[in-house]
């Protein structure tokens, strides 16, 4: 109203008034600059000072006290005390503390060395003179230097007196041909470098302390070529995920190969998560939509994909005949929480009604409701929050007081665009809610980002890849991907080709965990540890 009446006051002098509206332009445009610097601000200091998890904490009621309020206020009236039983309570005591006889490690792993403690009584007597009538034990967990150990095949060479004929048993074969290290070596190194993130110059610093004399270069070398070996079983892991009626995508950036002088290219994993818990890295130079048609292939009518907000999956979508798209409710809270520092009030009321969808969700774990019966109690206690809420969304997109560049606008349109992809959950009981478990997968690639940095060529993010994803899954069977890769390692050379999905950790468990192939040196530390017990 006011802008009219100056309008109107400055419709006879033209100049003035096209100058007064030129100052109303730069007023919009450094107002929404301003904001703009506002939330990037807020931003900043979410991440250096808030909260990392994504747990709601709802904000303090208005009518709360301070803590200063609270003491200038008189105080409450003093309540008699209850008599209660006096008692006295002693602290647990844990194994791990007391070193008593409980133990604290699978015995079947964990070689154990046995020190017998002489009794002092005992000193000087003959053993007719007393008699052991039990025995105590206590744990401690030691550690030696390195814990790497060179095998020596002694081949004796002999001569038959009949024939004169000289004979010697060849050395026993490896993983890689003419290489001087065992499988449990090539094990070990893949599993310290992309399960716990050590990187090879590490190891080849602790190799160097342990008193073993090998090159950096060696390490790599052994690192690629043992990843080849697994190649097969990644492509039989990823024909799996591919013939999944629900996949959960993504994608993820790494840094890989040469993009002019000092400078690593920015190429993605694009990660695909199964219904049948298996996880694929597969890598592509870039973030362009064509990459997903590269790695899903053409899906079969009726398949969900299950992504965030990134238009190439619409795009895919709608270029695919029968693919269902659903999207992930937990980055439309996401787009929520960046508005919540400019609009306090209605991002907590949008994010309470997505926490009662969440809610839902862990009733209907607790419950452990599965395939129908989890349906229907969606539909009938997450379908109406939803319809409310987006509900709500459209009246508030109708309200003419926010501005388009605000967050809380882009926030409301995030969610407003995407209703049906958002709503696939409620009728499919396979479909999660959100795309969190795998981000939980995703986790080792940033991980890793921070202590190998990147990977020197795309083979080697490639090899990542492929490495990556069978330790991943073999987590989410909770399987020891030490056991795993020894067994695996020497077995695909030999197994039939048309059965190499049976070596994927998922099948693998089922056929070959009660029985794994082991290296010589889990052979040698058994019959230590029987010898050191007897």
């Amino acid at each position: 109203m006011m802008e009219s009446g100056v309008e109107t006051v400055l419709a006879s002098h033209p100049e003035a008034l096209a100058a007064w509206r030129e100052q109303q332009g730069i007023i919009t445009t450094l107002q929404a600059q301003v904001q703009a610097l506002e939330q990037q601000l807020q931003w900043f200091r979410t991440q250096l000072f808030g909260q990392k998890s994504e747990r709601r904490v709802p904000l303090p009621a208005v009518d709360q006290l301070s803590l200063g309020d609270a003491f200038a206020t008189p105080a409450a009236p003093v309540v008699a005390p209850r008599r209660v039983a006096a008692h006295s309570r002693s602290l647990p005591r844990r194994p791990e503390d007391t070193g008593e006889s409980l133990p604290f490690f699978d015995e079947d792993q964990v070689p154990v060395e046995t020190i017998v403690l002489p009794n002092p009584e005992a000193e000087g007597l003959d053993p007719s003179q007393y008699t052991v009538i039990d025995t105590k034990v206590s744990y401690r967990l030691a550690q030696r230097p390195g814990s790497y150990v060179v095998l020596k095949y002694e081949r004796p060479v002999i001569k038959r007196h009949d024939t004169a004929a000289l004979s010697c048993p060849p050395a026993p074969a490896g993983v890689l041909e003419g290489s001087r290290a065992d499988v449990s070596f090539l094990a070990g190194m893949l599993v310290d470098k992309f399960a716990y993130h050590l990187p090879l110059y590490r190891q080849h610093q602790r190799l160097q302390e342990a008193g073993l004399r090998v090159s950096r270069s060696w390490l790599t070398q052994l690192c690629e070529q043992a990843i080849a070996l697994l190649i097969p079983i990644y492509a039989a892991q990823l024909d799996s995920i591919r013939a999944s009626r629900v996949i959960a995508m993504d994608e993820t950036p790494i840094k890989a190969g040469h993009s002019g002088h000092g400078k690593l290219h920015a190429g993605y994993f694009w990660p695909l998560f199964g219904e049948q818990k298996e996880v694929c890295f597969p890598y592509a130079e870039s973030r362009g939509s064509r990459h997903i048609r590269e790695f899903l292939g053409t899906p079969d009518a009726g398949t969900v994909l299950l992504t965030d907000g990134y238009a190439a999956y619409a795009k895919f979508q709608q270029e695919t005949q029968g693919l269902i798209h659903a999207q992930c409710w937990s980055h439309s809270r996401r787009e929520f929480l960046k508005a919540e520092a400019l609009e306090p009030e209605r991002t907590q009321q949008a994010l309470a009604q997505i926490q009662a969808l969440y809610r839902v969700e862990d009733e209907i774990r607790e419950q452990q409701l599965a395939a129908e019966a989890k349906r229907a109690y969606r539909l009938i206690h997450s379908q109406p929050v939803a319809e409310r809420f987006f509900q709500w969304v459209a009246e508030q997109l109708a309200d003419a007081a926010l501005l388009p560049s605000s967050p809380f606008t882009k926030a409301l349109a995030y969610v407003h665009n995407r209703k049906a992809a958002l709503s696939v959950f409620l009728g499919d009981p396979d479909v999660p809610i959100d795309t969190n478990h795998i981000e939980r997968q995703i986790r080792p690639i940033p991980l890793g980002r921070k202590n190998w940095l990147f990977c020197w060529s795309e083979l080697g993010a490639r090899h990542l890849g492929v490495i990556q994803s069978l330790i991943s899954t073999c987590r989410l069977h909770d399987i020891h991907p030490y056991d795993y890769l020894v067994d695996v390692l020497q077995r695909v050379g030999r197994h039939p080709a048309k059965e190499v999905a049976h070596l994927t950790p998922r099948l693998w468990k089922e056929h070959f965990a009660a029985n794994p192939l082991r290296s010589d040196i889990f052979q040698y530390t058994l019959r230590t540890s029987k010898n050191a017990a007897q």
